[in-house]
């Protein structure tokens, strides 16, 4: 008996009433049953249909049957079925014969073309993919976490599961190991010497950073560049920055080094010189350490340009007036713009502000304004404000007739060291033999303009000709691996480089840089055909590191006699010339634009007989 809220104790129940409830309860717990199997999500891949034999589910896909209508007939066999269906289209055939088909995109990073490929779901592919993405398009690691970019690999993929930027940053640093243990194995089976440049800044954030870049040649004669270390360092000391850079030699494991190129800092000079010393107790610095500093050539034409635009004339000050009063104004630039359609001027340059720091800017300026002078000229007369407002502004004007043929010369003669700080700055190709042809270009044209009427240019030309010789007119400072770049160049070797440098140098000058180039030259092959004389041992280790077969000690010996051989015979022979005479002593190739110097070299370095390294 129990009692119910207001105490009035309530009637027992029978056992029939019981046993009524309790049948009742059942029914309603297996209809729930029921409609909850006939709401589950898998229903939506298979059709039900009522058989002689009984209730069947019919896959939507590949018709297979299975029973349904018995209570012991649940959803979880049909939940197997669909994980491993062959014709539901989101699942991922265990045969890879069997792989879904797609079409390759034709702007593939590898370079490749579009083509038919199978394709199926690989996590571990997917998330290689996305870190690739996040690396090579700069992106934050908190994208992966934004919710469009969630949205759209869940359409594009739905059994992909999107990891956090933890996870992101993580596969990333290991993408960053893996590169660089294959790096590794590049320079270390690599027979070249390596270039390497350098630099280093300070942030807004107030921390001084440095990068620095491997340039060489592999075996199969390929330039390549590569970045080894981008790290923050304490100070732009030059102590700090040449242990910076031996440090990060020593983790790569580098000492082969050539030159490297730096900036004008006199910091750097320190570095410099702090790496020769330890370059040459590595034993492995070439003339000791002779041409290891490189001046950055870009950098000091920046300073010889921007030394002499110092002088700047009045015309070229008016045509920046004249396009920063159009530029202030959106209404102005838009009337503008008008004006370039009616006086049908087909260009897309447009107008640009220098700024004071960068001479390019002063040149890129001058160089669209230039096309845009019958613009100027019909805005003058369409905007009233235009002369009066430069007249008021400092007395100069709009730029006249004068005024225009001014900077169009000052234009042409800065297209000489624009063109040449493109030159050399490329990294794709080599650059140092092609520097020497701009720089004589260069010094032939300060030379006519100092002899020019021109008061104003040849003004510019004499400062810029003073700066130039501060760099570059000293042959005992002058780096001589510019010259030899040259000499090396079969369409023109010693002879032109004899020749240009008395063209552009002093007599006494050029007489004696011609000495150093040669005695520097002959040095040089020199010290590469004294350390030529251990090839064979050389070559045992590198086999041995391979994984080939070492010589044995007999065929060593044999290579050791013939070495011996050559000697003697080359000691025999009065008349015997050096391989060095005889490239110098060969007809020029043909100078041709689409010429590739390391092609040549690849396949002309054999013909003495031995293979060369690309050193």
């Amino acid at each position: 008996m129990t009692t119910n809220v207001g105490g009035v104790p309530d009637q027992p129940q029978s056992e029939h009433e019981t046993d009524q409830v309790s049948q009742n309860q059942k029914k309603e717990q297996g209809a729930k049953r029921k409609r909850m199997k006939e709401r589950s999500e898998v229903w939506e891949h298979f059709d039900k249909e009522d058989l002689p034999s009984g209730m069947q589910a019919i896959c939507k896909y590949c018709g297979m049957s299975y029973k349904c209508g018995a209570k012991k007939n649940g959803t979880s066999v049909l939940w197997a079925h669909i994980s491993r269906c062959r014709k539901y289209p989101f699942n991922t055939p265990k045969d890879s014969k069997q792989s879904l088909l797609s079409f390759k995109s034709a702007k593939e990073p590898s370079g490749g073309t579009s083509g038919l490929t199978y394709h199926k779901f690989d996590a571990g592919s997917i998330r290689k993919a996305l870190s690739f993405m996040v690396i090579v398009d700069e992106l934050p690691f908190k994208f992966v976490e934004g919710i469009g970019f969630r949205h759209f690999c869940g359409v594009i993929e739905p059994r992909f599961n999107v990891p956090s930027r933890i996870t992101v940053a993580k596969d990333c640093f290991e993408t960053y190991l893996t590169e660089k243990r294959k790096l590794k194995n590049v320079l270390k089976r690599c027979n070249s010497r390596v270039s390497l440049t350098t630099d280093t800044w300070t942030s807004i954030q107030q921390i001084n950073y440095m990068c620095l870049t491997v340039h060489f040649i592999d075996n199969n004669w390929k330039l390549h560049k590569r970045i080894l270390n981008f790290c923050p360092i304490s100070s732009h000391k030059g102590d700090d920055i040449g242990k910076e850079i031996e440090k990060c030699l020593l983790d790569w494991g580098l000492e082969n080094v050539m030159c490297i190129t730096v900036d004008n800092a006199s910091s750097n000079d320190t570095a410099i010189g702090y790496m020769r010393r330890k370059i040459n107790g590595w034993k492995t610095g070439v003339l000791k350490g002779r041409f290891l500093h490189m001046r950055c050539v870009a950098h000091i034409v920046n300073l010889v340009v921007s030394d002499g635009l110092k002088t700047v004339n009045e015309s070229v000050q008016r045509v920046r007036h004249a396009v920063r009063f159009i530029k202030q104004s959106p209404a102005r630039l838009q009337r503008f713009k008008k004006c370039v359609l009616d006086e049908k001027i087909n260009t897309k340059k447009g107008l640009c502000l220098d700024v004071p720091t960068r001479w390019n800017s002063t040149y890129l300026m001058l160089n669209a304004a230039i096309e845009l002078q019958d613009a100027f000229e019909r805005y003058s007369g369409e905007d009233p404000h235009y002369v009066v407002d430069l007249n008021e502004r400092d007395g100069k004007g709009s730029p006249d007739s004068d005024d225009w043929n001014n900077v169009r010369r000052l234009s042409e003669f800065l297209q000489a060291f624009y063109d040449l700080t493109l030159h050399v700055s490329g990294s794709l190709y080599v650059s140092l033999n092609l520097f020497f042809h701009e720089l004589v270009s260069v010094v032939v044209l300060m030379k006519d303009l100092v002899s020019s009427d021109d008061v104003d240019m040849c003004l510019m030309a004499c400062r810029m000709k003073e700066k130039y010789e501060k760099y570059w007119g000293d042959p005992e400072k002058i780096n001589l691996l510019i010259f030899i770049a040259v000499v090396l160049d079969p369409r023109y070797k010693l002879d032109y480089v004899e020749w240009m440098i008395t063209e552009i140098y002093d007599p006494i000058v050029a007489s004696k840089l011609v000495d150093n180039v040669k005695v520097a030259l002959n040095a040089l092959y020199e010290e590469y055909r004294v350390s030529s004389g251990n090839d064979v041992n050389r070559e045992e280790v590198s086999s041995s590191k391979d994984g080939k077969t070492p010589l044995s000690p007999k065929h060593k010996k044999i290579e050791v006699l013939k070495s011996k051989y050559k000697k003697h015979k080359c000691e025999r022979d009065g008349d015997a010339k050096l391989e060095l005479d005889k490239y110098l002593e060969e007809d020029t190739a043909e100078d041709i634009d689409e010429f590739d110097i390391l092609s040549w070299w690849k396949f002309n370095c054999s013909r003495s007989g031995e293979q060369q390294d690309p050193q």
